[in-house]
């Protein structure tokens, strides 16, 4: 019988006003992101019920005119009225921040919406939303929308509907539509590709849990269902990959109101891929709770080793990066009072779990290699991570080079760097440029004060495909690791970086997106860092410049052109710039480089399993893999393709 959940257990930390002036705060950004994140807010809501035993499905559409309806079968948001607030449960959740029954654990064992802010947040951004509630045998709606006031300040949330009763019902659960506000969002679209990728990923996070995704722009509806949950989310990571063992070992253990579970596997590849969540949320920066996990493996893994006989007395342990090598594991921890560090919930800081976590590995390890049909197994891991260590040794030197405390004036770098006059990291930016010709044109473009010039005179190696060892004997690789500063790999120390911004400033054509491409995925598999905390842009050169006597315009694709001759008018001349060397160091200047004029992209990762498959898939050696996916979502019809892929 489900434990009663009235107004009363809704508790107020103390308008929505505050939402609409400061989003950021909230949503963390305006942006794509931030429109998803106030769909996402609803989702968890939902995600929560089920999770804690209310419920089994939950159905997201996305409609034609671009509003969003979660609906799921819980216990349905409490509509009594509440005694303090004297307003119905339903109110008080939509526009009071941080109301909300999840601030103690006795309606929610494990939740992702700890903040209360959820809800809220979301009526608050919206042009409206529309809530109908199934409970107590009775159907509520309840609605809200965002009205101007005398003065032409907009005020979010405001109750446009009281609670009302519709009629009766026999099933019990939550309905609630809204509609992004475009006054608050730069783009107020929901993508169906984003929104597939996250309701698949929260299927393999909760084993058995059906989620429906109703996509009315497409005409197409997906259902997500994993009863295999973090087992089949391996298998569906490792898609292209070779594994070296099926199916995924999985462990599970939980002391301390912490529960953990993780599923692993080991492939042919030289490079890890880790994926972490805690209550669901993924942590794409890791924490505590990473930390543990990766300091149990290693000691499980070298006691089980030497209890197994596979390392001999005479032999030292192996280290955490032997045991990584062509790990593929994801990590889910459900716990109480989460200290994320950041609103956005992307790094988990609560010291107490890494220990308890490595524990836990320690002990579910030691449980599962002890039984005699898993030994194998554990010779499969071993021999992969002897392998490892021998590389590693014989990595060493490569590495020493990349360290060296003067690395930005060593020898890899003369000739090739032109260094800029400051020494301040927090302002200094760094293009990495293509070809000499480039490096030239930008090196008298710059502002020699904070920007930094770093030609590459080749196509730096593809990561994806070789070991470290092989990586760091790349000339060109190593020149960029020592203009940053930061080592790489097990070494990476982002407090080393010597620049706020590295931009890879690449021509605006498919060899172009081709470097663009082999950069980021050296900095995905050996600097994730980089990208996780920001500072990885791409500079945006132009394609064409359209001009008439003193009228000019710079074009940045294929779409734009036809506007921007409109816009100029008869007698004009069209120059295309085949790349960047072609460009005077004025025009360089004016549309890439001036911090006032140009436009930099930059690189985040939103998805973490979703862009460790897409690299695989489209850097990796499987062929087939890589023709079937480009079969499936690129229109050769259409221009700028290698745009849309390298921005994926």
């Amino acid at each position: 019988m489900a434990k009663s959940y009235d107004s009363k257990d809704l508790m107020v930390l103390e308008g929505l006003d505050a939402v609409r002036l400061r989003p950021g705060m909230y949503i963390g950004s305006t942006g794509s992101k931030g429109v998803h994140h106030i769909l996402w807010e609803i989702v968890d809501n939902s995600i929560d019920e089920l999770a804690n035993g209310y419920g089994s499905k939950i159905t997201v559409t996305l409609h034609q005119d671009g509003s969003a309806t979660v609906e799921d079968d819980g216990r349905g948001i409490p509509t009594d009225i509440h005694p303090v607030y004297k307003v119905s449960g339903a109110e008080l959740i939509f526009t009071k921040l941080h109301a909300g029954g999840k601030f103690d654990s006795s309606n929610y064992s494990y939740s992702g919406g700890l903040h209360g802010v959820g809800a809220s947040v979301t009526n608050a951004l919206s042009r409206y939303l529309h809530a109908e509630i199934h409970r107590n045998g009775k159907i509520y709606e309840i609605s809200f929308k965002s009205v101007e006031d005398a003065k032409g300040k907009v005020h979010g949330g405001v109750v446009d509907k009281k609670l009302t009763e519709k009629g009766t019902t026999n099933k019990t659960g939550t309905k609630i539509t809204f509609m992004p506000d475009d006054r608050i969002f730069l783009d107020n679209t929901l993508e169906s590709s984003i929104i597939r990728k996250r309701l698949r990923e929260l299927a393999f996070l909760n084993k058995g849990m059906e989620i429906e995704f109703i996509d009315e722009k497409e005409g197409v509806t997906h259902n997500f269902k994993y009863d295999g949950g973090l087992v089949d989310f391996i298998a569906y990571i490792n898609e292209v990959k070779s594994p070296l063992f099926k199916p995924a070992i999985y462990i599970e253990g939980e002391t301390d109101d912490i529960k953990m579970s993780a599923a692993i596997q080991y492939t042919d590849s030289y490079t890890e891929s880790f994926f972490s969540y805690v209550n669901n949320i993924p942590t794409s920066e890791g924490g505590t709770h990473e930390t543990g996990f990766k300091v149990g493996l290693t000691r499980a893994m070298n006691d089980i080793a030497r209890k197994l006989g596979l390392l001999k007395d005479k032999e030292d342990n192996l280290l955490g990066e032997d045991y990584r090598e062509g790990i593929s594991a994801v990590l889910l921890v459900k716990m109480r009072n989460i200290e994320f560090e950041g609103q956005t919930k992307t790094k988990l800081g609560n010291p107490e779990v890494k220990g308890i976590v490595e524990n836990l590995v320690i002990k579910e390890l030691h449980r599962l290699f002890s039984k005699k049909e898993n030994e194998k197994i554990a010779g499969i891991i071993l021999d992969k991570a002897k392998g490892a260590a021998k590389v590693r040794l014989a990595a060493k030197k490569a590495k020493e080079l990349t360290r060296q405390k003067n690395s930005i004036e060593s020898s890899s770098l003369i000739g090739k760097l032109a260094a800029c006059s400051s020494r301040k990291a927090e302002s200094n930016e760094l293009f990495i440029v293509e070809g000499d010709s480039a490096g030239g044109s930008a090196k008298q473009a710059r502002d020699r004060g904070f920007q930094a010039i770093l030609p590459l005179r080749g196509k730096p190696l593809n990561a994806e495909k070789k070991r470290i060892d092989q990586v760091l004997a790349n000339e060109e690789i190593r020149t960029i690791i020592a203009a940053l500063g930061t080592g790489v790999g097990e070494d990476f120390d982002i407090s080393s970086l010597k620049f706020h911004k590295v931009i890879i400033l690449s021509d605006a054509d498919q060899d172009g997106a081709h470097i663009r491409a082999i950069l980021l995925t050296f900095f995905f598999r050996y600097m994730k860092e980089l990208i996780t905390s920001g500072k990885v842009y791409m500079g945006m050169p132009p394609l064409y410049k359209v001009s008439k006597r003193d009228v000019v315009e710079y074009v940045y694709s294929d779409r734009e052109l036809p506007d921007a001759i409109k816009r100029v008018g008869k007698g004009y001349t069209i120059q295309r710039y085949k790349g960047l060397g072609e460009m005077n160091p004025d025009q360089l200047w004016d549309t890439t480089m001036d911090p006032n004029k140009r436009t930099l992209v930059r690189v985040g990762i939103d998805d973490v399993a979703n862009a460790e498959l897409l690299i695989t898939t489209l850097m990796g050696d499987d062929v087939e893999a890589r023709k079937k996916y480009l079969a499936e979502y690129v229109d050769f019809n259409k221009k700028d393709n290698f745009m849309d892929i390298t921005e994926n």
